[in-house]
């Protein structure tokens, strides 16, 4: 197992942020939603002058605990999902943001996090395990019709329904399914065809992991909390890895990006007034990086620019 998590988009990620002519470095205020292993953050770090500030965000415990080692005055760390970024810093104050959507290398790799259906270990999948249930335990009990909607709505696997039947079938033979090998097992039973180089299970635990951790709810939600703390002129990156996320993400910039206006009104769309977004770039990983991270291969970067309202 290999737990060296390879931050995605690095140098993309913070010359979208912090690069760009004008940006005040000595001084900054930067969010830095999903710390993860601290890949970005100790980038964007290294870029800030003595008087800048990074709010660094995540819900997982081991890595508040990697946060902890970095001995750096200019970083707050806090025990939080980016959703709440706005208890955090005030209005309109923050300089750039990043959201690095997913899961990181460590947790994948790690059998007792229950995330990756490549090692057994108990089907937890909470991203902070202090709060909520597992996926083993919401298996136990949720109804075959509500696993069937989760993993059909989130996992867009066509063999939902069978799978979820299958699930509350071992269930009512005192067989619950506890592990991720079991889980990962049971698909592969039901689920006869797949993506060239995809195992069966991809879209079950996808869609399981996303349901448990709320994962779009959460973005939906961090997208408006990011939107509010950026000043005029503040920049907002996020990197999603599957396409439920990114059409969350590529549908608020473009919502945000002119200002509504009743359809009934003779006004083209080039005519329409500006809104408080202005989309930047739409960036993906170079073949090279594909190819010494597998798991860039699926990432896309949205970056896009708070500007004020035209009046």
């Amino acid at each position: 197992m290999n737990n060296i998590h390879r931050p995605v988009l690095l140098a993309e990620a913070v010359t979208a942020m912090i690069g760009r002519e004008g940006f005040p470095a000595n001084n900054a205020i930067i969010v830095d939603g999903t710390f993860g292993r601290g890949g970005h953050s100790k980038a964007l770090l290294a870029k800030l002058g003595p008087q800048g500030r990074l709010i660094a965000l995540d819900k997982d415990l081991e890595a508040l605990a990697e946060a902890k080692k970095i001995n750096d005055p200019r970083l707050q760390i806090e025990h939080s999902s980016f959703a709440f970024m706005d208890q955090y810093v005030q209005s309109a104050s923050v300089d750039a943001v990043l959201l690095d959507l997913g899961i990181s290398s460590p947790q994948i790799d790690t059998p007792e996090r229950g995330f990756s259906f490549r090692y057994d270990g108990p089907l937890d999948m909470r991203m902070d395990t202090t709060r909520g249930v597992s996926a083993a335990q919401w298996l136990a009990s949720a109804s075959i019709e509500e696993i069937a909607e989760v993993i059909k709505t989130f996992g867009e696997e066509r063999f939902a329904l069978a799978i979820a039947r299958e699930i509350g079938k071992q269930r009512e033979e005192g067989k619950a399914v506890q592990t991720t090998l079991e889980l990962s097992n049971l698909v592969a039973r039901i689920v006869r065809t797949r993506e060239p180089g995809q195992d069966p299970a991809t879209r079950t635990f996808q869609a399981i992991r996303i349901f448990i951790n709320q994962e779009l709810a959460d973005l939906e939600r961090g997208l408006q909390a990011a939107l509010s703390v950026l000043k005029v002129g503040g920049r907002l990156v996020v990197i999603s890895f599957h396409s439920l996320e990114d059409r969350i993400v590529k549908r608020f910039f473009q919502t945000h990006s002119q200002v509504s206006i009743p359809r009934e009104l003779p006004i083209r769309a080039k005519d329409l007034p500006q809104g408080d977004l202005k989309i930047i770039a739409r960036i993906k990983p170079s073949e090279s990086e594909i190819a010494e991270n597998p798991r860039a291969r699926s990432a896309v970067m949205r970056v896009a620019e708070k500007r004020g309202l035209v009046t």
